[in-house]
């Protein structure tokens, strides 16, 4: 039996390999699975930054990849009391055919009624709901999202599911007629217009809430000053790059009450354990079982989102494509059922 899988070789090249496995599956121990892929899909921001060569974490070569839906098709003993094989399951699995992981962490069965391309997408949205989870976002605020990329869109979706009119703001025009098809309010370009704009739509006094996703330190510089008086200001987008500023301006933002007094908060997705505790009320699990949730009742719009779905064998193009095209590229999932 032959393992597909892709790996980033160095920066910017990315391989299809195959890799022998035992021609009888291992016998497993404890709570391991052996899991077949369906569907594995691209995380655009961090699998290029690792691309790149930029993330000191991510050593060359490696498999890339934490959104997978998969078939288990063998399991160790512990395993068994919860699952068993055949079962559809959503996990933070890697672009590969198959994969020996453990039922540990974020590990669900994938509901029924929901489409097996859809499950994947639970991993950016947990992501994009850490930006919600933090916030101070109530009914009937303005809430503006820099960034209409996969994980903007979402957090766009989500803050509207909170109850907030959403501006969204891109460059990019498809992304932002996109935003518009999944419910998101106003759709803006990014500019020298958008802040005026911003402002007539909330009256003159700015958002609430301020959802930078794009991960460009420029853009939070750019963007502080739509965030109205004791507004916050979320870093859901990594920051990335090298950015050399005068940050004066950016602390009287957040120091002077004549500045606003602008509240900055991390929304880094791992701020949550893994698995639900008892004095935390928030987990990833708890939220991923909240995406699906909201995948079935048709809240958070997901097939707008996928762009292409494509081969394996196809790997070098999808990211080439997410990296040069982003009008034409958001959602790219690798479908694995043929390989």
């Amino acid at each position: 039996m032959k393992n597909t899988q892709i790996e980033f070789t160095a920066p910017w090249k990315v391989e299809v390999k195959q890799e022998e496995l035992q021609a009888q599956v291992p016998e497993l121990t404890g709570n391991q699975v052996l899991v077949k892929k369906h569907y594995t899909l691209i995380s655009p921001g961090t699998e290029l930054a690792c691309l790149s060569g930029g993330e000191s974490w991510f050593n060359m070569p490696s498999v890339p990849g934490y959104a997978a839906a998969s078939e288990i098709v063998a399991l160790g003993p512990e395993a068994a009391e919860g699952f068993q094989i055949g079962d559809r399951v959503f996990h933070y699995g890697k672009h590969s055919r198959y994969e020996l992981t453990t039922t540990s962490g974020v590990f669900l069965k994938v509901p029924d009624s929901l489409p097996l391309a859809w499950a994947p997408f639970t991993r950016m949205a947990t992501v994009a709901m850490t930006s919600t989870r933090v916030s101070s976002i109530e009914l009937g605020d303005y809430v503006a999202v820099t960034g209409l990329g996969l994980i903007g869109n979402m957090a766009a979706q989500l803050a509207g599911l909170q109850g907030a009119s959403v501006i969204g703001i891109d460059l990019a025009a498809k992304r932002r007629k996109l935003a518009q098809s999944c419910g998101i309010q106003h759709a803006i370009e990014a500019g020298a217009d958008s802040h005026k704009q911003v402002m007539e739509l909330t009256g003159g006094k700015g958002v609430s809430t301020l959802i930078e996703a794009t991960g460009v330190p420029q853009v939070i510089l750019d963007n502080v000053a739509l965030v109205g008086q004791y507004g916050e200001a979320i870093l859901l987008g990594s920051p990335r790059g090298e950015l050399q500023s005068n940050v004066t301006d950016l602390l009287n933002s957040i120091h002077l009450n004549g500045r606003g007094c602008v509240t900055f908060k991390g929304a880094h997705e791992w701020r949550y354990p893994l698995t639900p505790e008892a004095f935390v009320k928030h987990s990833l699990v708890r939220n991923s079982e909240v995406v699906f949730r909201l995948m079935l009742y048709g809240k958070l719009q997901i097939e707008p989102l996928i762009s292409h779905i494509m081969s394996p064998a196809d790997a070098p193009a999808a990211y080439e494509g997410l990296r040069n095209k982003k009008d034409e590229y958001l959602g790219v999932l690798f479908n694995w059922e043929e390989v």
